[in-house]
């Protein structure tokens, strides 16, 4: 029998907590280092296709560390977003089988690639907009659709209103309370973890509902 089959579901919950912690730490070291905004840059970039940590945490640390800049970390932000997110798009278009398929399924999200592309069937470019403003992986949304052909130009403007408006809200927040939102997060972090985790699994079940 394999061991670890015999963990208890709440062992499970702690492990992932850790594991959390961990990369969370690791992604916000970067916040302190010279290089912190390129680094803001590349996760943001990495996480339009493949990467499984949000760029949030990164940026909500150096906007922390210079509230006046909090704007042009957005940017950055949102910039390597969307150029993460057309090589997403061209992982679905011309690498789906040997690339797209395996990222799509570590994220459970064969249901969602499916809810995606009805919603662009039925509404074309406001179910493309639906569907990168969701609370899902924007990477699934990326790879859906350029597998199933979406129109680059909707696709690319779904994106841009989708990642500006998810990274300048957290901008602004940052800009206007500053340290006290960091130090809630840090304080509550496995509270933060699981919240985080329940929003994405909602997202999957939103798109199956809906």
């Amino acid at each position: 029998m394999n061991p670890s089959q015999n963990k208890h579901p709440t062992d499970q919950g702690v492990l992932l907590t850790r594991w959390l912690r961990g990369l969370y730490e690791w992604t916000i070291q970067w916040a302190d280092k010279p290089h912190g905004t390129w680094a803001l840059f590349l996760i943001a970039f990495a996480e339009s296709s493949f990467f499984p940590i949000p760029p949030d945490v990164l940026l909500i640390a150096l906007c922390v560390g210079s509230r006046t800049r909090s704007f042009r970390f957005a940017a950055i932000c949102t910039l390597g977003s969307l150029m993460g997110g057309m090589v997403g798009y061209g992982v679905g278009a011309y690498a789906y089988e040997w690339i797209g398929a395996p990222i799509v399924q570590a994220y459970h999200g064969e249901a969602a690639m499916a809810k995606i592309k009805a919603w662009y069937d039925t509404y074309g470019f406001w179910g493309n907009l639906l569907a990168a403003v969701t609370p899902v992986p924007y990477k699934v949304f990326t790879i859906a659709s350029g597998a199933f052909d979406f129109s680059f130009a909707d696709f690319m403007l779904a994106s841009v209103v989708g990642r500006t408006l998810r990274f300048f809200v957290v901008a602004g927040l940052l800009y206007a309370f500053g340290a006290p939102i960091k130090a809630f997060i840090e304080k509550y972090f496995n509270w933060c973890a699981w919240v985080f985790m329940i929003l994405l699994i909602g997202g999957f079940i939103l798109l199956k509902y809906l």
